[in-house]
Formats: C-alpha cells, structure tokens, sequence
C-alpha cells in the first residue's frame, strides 16, 4: 500500500491494481476521516483498469474531501485509464493534472 504523509495537509496515495486497489481506497478514505485536514493526490502509475466499484470508491473520497474544502487529485494516468473517465462522464467531477509532482506543487502553493 502506498499512502505517504507528503506535508502536513498533503496525502500523496501511489495507487495499486485492481483487485486491491478497492482495499486500498478504503484505507485512504479512512485516513482522511481521521485526519480531517487534508488534500489528497492520487497517483495512477501503476493502474491499468478502474473497475465500478473502485469509481464508486473514488467518488465517495471525493465527496468526503470536498465536503471538508479539500482537493482530491488525480495524476499520471494511462491514456486507457483516463478514458474510462470520459467514458463514464466523469472527466468533469475529477481533477486532474499530468504528474504528482504538478499536483503537489500545486496544492503546496494553495495551502501556503
């Protein structure tokens, strides 16, 4: 599992495959219920495929982070990842930037 602590409000998740990548959200969706202060960057890297449930899962955290005035963003997706986004019409609910350190710069810059 790849959740790091990237600064005081940052969390910076490097997301797995699916089948664990359920769990994993999860887990995230936790920490960020704990912590209550936080922006989340989601690093897809390592992912190919997003099943229903783990967009259900995503859209969740969103809902959670932006209930609190915080940003969940989405970076370093594959061409095939990104496209089941607009598939599902999901392009515009999600944020999303080339690579996690854009996405880190820009929430440092925000939060400063």
């Amino acid at each position: 599992m790849g959740i790091q602590n990237w600064s005081d409000n940052i969390i910076l998740v490097d997301l797995t495959q699916e089948p664990d990548m359920g769990d994993e959200l999860k887990s995230v969706t936790q920490t960020v219920r704990d912590r209550g202060d936080c922006d989340v960057v989601i690093n897809f890297s390592d992912v190919d495929i997003v099943t229903s449930s783990s967009l259900s899962k995503l859209l969740k955290l969103r809902k959670l982070l932006t209930d609190c005035g915080h940003r969940l963003v989405f970076c370093n997706l594959a061409p095939a990842t990104r496209g089941i986004f607009y598939v599902t019409g999901l392009q515009d609910v999600f944020e999303f930037v080339e690579d996690k350190f854009v996405a880190l710069a820009g929430l440092q810059i925000v939060n400063t």
